[in-house]
């Protein structure tokens, strides 16, 4: 992977000159600024990126250029990326997992801010981490209306979470709390439930919250027609912090999106390999490659198909599967998917959205994965 030195007007023009034989992400600096711009303008505290859903330098140096000053981070790699790029950037180090020797280079590197989800490694943040850091603890809830579960792996129980910001208080810490209401959640009525349970662990804590944070969630545009909307969820979030805790009491608020910061940003261009017996179609890309999640999420269908002279495709849509290139028949995209009838070899299939996830999960796997990247003023296709 590799970022081009030439702006390309569109992904379009890009294709027509150079036609590619691999699948392409182009990037859209002024779309990823606009909606960093648009977080920081509607939600009620701290924007913060989660790193790991695209580790770009271009990504993290337009973040910073549009005024994100803190990044959510769960490596040491991804620590010396910030620490490189935007040196004096606010580090967060979520992942409530960790080596000593981890925790011990995030603290030489300048970390004060780590969460934990369980006794065993509080343990350790209290052996290796300075005292007046924060400690935020992780806690999970049974709540609905997520593509998937955050709390399966991480989190612990309102009742363990309680014992868990007491001692971390009566350490020396800084206590906050944390959560993930799950990925593409369009309710806010999950944050409303995970802020009000915040609350009661603080009360039962006996400890007066220095910052919550509410995590990442937030939805992108996947599907066609509106996108999600933002703005009611950053007011209803607002809403339910005022609610749980009082006006005058209530903690510091920040937010750690990833999807929904980096998604839009960027356009996925595939190309048709074969179209099976007029039935079947077979791209460059796949599971195991820039579309790895949408096994885990499902299809996007904000999909454009240009000819090899860029020119759009405007046939009936057809339902159809489609594979991705490899020697598995695992490398298949979820359901079917809405193509022109008239798509044919070598044509492109553009998938809007692709921002998050694309690049940090694609494989070499069966010697495909070769994923270029290329700057576009516009991504209309």
């Amino acid at each position: 992977m590799g970022l081009t030195k030439t702006i390309w007007a569109t992904p379009a023009e890009y294709l027509r000159v150079n036609e590619p034989a691999s699948p392409v992400l182009f990037f859209a600096p002024a779309v990823l600024q606009d909606t960093a711009r648009r977080f920081i303008a509607g939600f009620p505290g701290l924007v913060t990126y989660a790193v790991k859903s695209n580790p770009e330098e271009v990504v993290i140096e337009n973040l910073a250029a549009a005024g994100v000053r803190g990044f959510d981070v769960a490596s040491p790699a991804e620590i010396r990326l910030l620490r490189r790029l935007a040196p004096d950037a606010c580090l967060h180090y979520n992942n409530p997992v960790r080596t000593r020797a981890e925790i011990a280079e995030a603290v030489e590197f300048g970390v004060r801010s780590f969460s934990v989800d369980s006794e065993s490694e509080l343990a350790k943040l209290s052996a290796l981490v300075p005292a007046g850091a924060e400690v935020s603890v992780r806690f999970k809830l049974p709540v609905d209306g997520a593509a998937y579960n955050f709390g399966a792996k991480f989190g612990a129980t309102v009742e363990l979470a309680t014992v868990l910001l007491a001692r971390a208080a009566a350490a020396g810490f800084v206590p906050s709390l944390t959560f993930h209401p799950g990925t593409q959640c369009t309710d806010a009525a999950a944050w409303e439930t995970y802020i009000a349970a915040a609350a009661k662990i603080a009360a039962d804590a006996g400890v007066r919250l220095a910052r919550l944070n509410v995590g990442g969630g937030f939805p992108s545009h996947r599907r066609a027609g509106e996108p999600p909307a933002l703005e009611p969820i950053f007011a209803a979030i607002d809403r339910a912090t005022d609610r749980a805790f009082g006006a005058d009491a209530r903690p510091a608020l920040l937010c750690e999106p990833g999807r929904a910061l980096v998604a839009e940003s960027m356009t996925l261009a595939t190309r048709v390999r074969a179209v099976r017996d007029c039935e079947h179609v077979f791209l460059n890309d796949g599971i195991y490659g820039a579309l790895a999640e949408l096994a885990l999420i499902g299809a996007i269908d904000r999909v454009a198909v240009l000819s090899p002279d860029g020119r759009r495709r405007f046939g009936a849509g057809v339902e159809r599967i489609v594979f991705g290139p490899t020697c598995d028949s695992m490398d298949r995209l979820p359901g079917t998917i809405s193509l022109p009838a008239d798509v044919a070899e070598d044509d492109y299939v553009l998938f809007h959205g692709l921002g998050a996830y694309s690049t940090a999960t694609c494989t070499r796997f069966n010697g495909f994965g070769d994923l270029g990247i290329a700057t576009a003023l516009s991504l209309a296709a």
